[in-house]
């Protein structure tokens, strides 16, 4: 095989890495990237990334889907057999309520690991090794003996899941960084129907199943271990700063300077932008809504009058809402250069849907649930203004971490504060002012985030 040949520098292709690693802007092309003048390097050595292939992407889209559908039932799942685990495993009320508590707990801290190890391994690797471990998690946590091996085996899948959460809109950026929106959408809208469905079949497989809360616990392994699989073609991505593919003709093949300058940048510099840390209390007060309305809109229903078997269909009403709509609002939000008029839609959604709760709670029950709903759509919205208020995969890798981790540790003590409001006050008046008195901090931050800016900009 010949020699490669030396390249002259004047006519270096668009797309090539010099060997110090110092890219410019080519002049002349719009968006391709080119090598620093004066810098020689060889045809065999260009470290440019090659173009996806339609079945890599298409690959990346069903692991997508399946990653998202894996990333609740292990929560939901639980949440339905609670009564029965905490039966079997002889826990205490005061363990049983701490178990409710940690999903939030795990998804804070090892949330905070998800960029170290995609910058060793890759997002892809580390999301293929995420559904791996939930479903070793999901697996094990069916045989557990006691209190202290099942709070062990669920911590397993948690921490599967929570590198996901931060590193799913990383492999959006990463896949299809022309796509955002719909593709933002797609997993959001496939993590709704996980949780919906995790939430409404788990107790009627148990029953099919004799009853054994284990065997209905274990059957959400066997569909994690499906997720498992569409990402170990991919192991072989080593991509560590989230630099985008190409994806389609006159898309780019390497990010411009600063992608090298955003990876290499100190992780704590995430806490100068202003942008960042209105998007972290965003996060954290509309996952606080959506914890405290999965955990204790039903009984709302069900002190007001409501039978247990309506109140659960409402709650049903109340999370399949984030299907459609999960689809929906991150392509919406991509269109529009500022995102806080959907920030505000959806809080004034919620915000009619306590009031309404206070006033009527049996009376438009069914009213309140969908525009409760509605609200919790605030959930993909977050997800999409990750992707948005970032130039850079790498600089989205850092933004994903600091404002999940962010937002789950404000998210914690919501649920177990308006217990305790419902405990000392005998009602659920004083819990509901709680809740829609969230909605407008929850609004305002949301504006903040939304503006058309980057956190590359204020770091």
């Amino acid at each position: 095989m010949p020699e490669p040949k030396t390249l002259d520098p004047a006519a270096r292709p668009a797309g090539t890495t010099a060997p110090g690693g110092a890219t410019t802007t080519a002049t002349g092309t719009p968006g391709a990237v080119t090598t620093a003048p004066g810098a020689a390097i060889t045809a065999a050595d260009s470290s440019a990334p090659a173009p996806a292939h339609r079945w890599t992407l298409g690959l990346v889209t069903v692991g997508l889907v399946l990653a998202a559908l894996n990333l609740r039932p292990a929560i939901t799942s639980l949440g339905a057999l609670l009564e029965e685990v905490s039966e079997g495993l002889h826990m205490s009320g005061s363990v049983a309520g701490v178990l409710t508590s940690v999903p939030p707990l795990c998804f804070a801290v090892f949330g905070i690991m998800a960029p170290r190890l995609a910058r060793r391994f890759g997002p892809a690797a580390v999301v293929g090794a995420g559904m791996a471990a939930i479903f070793a998690g999901l697996l094990l946590r069916p045989f557990a003996s006691g209190t202290a091996g099942f709070l062990a085996a669920s911590a397993l899948a948690l921490m599967g899941i929570a590198v996901s959460n931060v590193l799913m809109p990383v492999i959006v950026k990463r896949y299809f960084p022309d796509r955002i929106g719909s593709m933002t959408g797609l997993y959001s809208m496939a993590l709704a129907l996980g949780t919906s469905v995790a939430a409404a079949a788990t107790v009627p497989m148990t029953e099919a199943l004799g009853g054994d809360w284990r065997l209905g616990l274990g059957v959400w392994a066997a569909v994690a271990a499906l997720a498992v699989l569409p990402w170990i073609p991919l192991l072989r991505d080593r991509n560590r700063t989230g630099t985008p593919v190409e994806s389609g003709p006159g898309k780019t093949t390497a990010a411009p300077a600063q992608a090298t300058t955003a990876a290499t940048a100190p992780g704590s510099r995430i806490t100068r932008s202003r942008t960042a840390w209105a998007l972290g209390v965003f996060f954290g007060l509309q996952a606080t809504g959506a914890y405290i309305t999965m955990g204790w809109m039903p009984q709302i229903f069900r002190d007001a009058g409501v039978s247990a078997s309506t109140a659960g269909v409402l709650l049903a009403v109340t999370m399949v809402m984030g299907v459609p709509l999960a689809f929906v609002i991150p392509r919406l939000a991509t269109r529009m250069k500022n995102q806080g008029p959907i920030v505000v839609a959806l809080g004034l959604c919620g915000l009619t849907g306590y009031t309404g709760l206070f006033l009527a709670p049996s009376a438009g029950a069914w009213v309140w649930a969908v525009l409760l709903g509605i609200s919790n759509c605030s959930f993909p919205l977050a997800l999409t203004m990750i992707g948005l208020r970032s130039r850079t995969g790498a600089g989205v890798v850092r933004l994903s971490a600091f404002a999940q981790s962010v937002g789950y540790l404000i998210s914690i003590p919501g649920p177990l504060l308006v217990g305790m409001l419902y405990q000392h006050s005998g009602g659920w008046g004083l819990p509901i002012v709680l809740m829609g008195g969230l909605m407008i901090p929850q609004m305002i931050v949301g504006t903040l985030a939304g503006r058309d800016r980057t956190v590359e900009d204020e770091c």
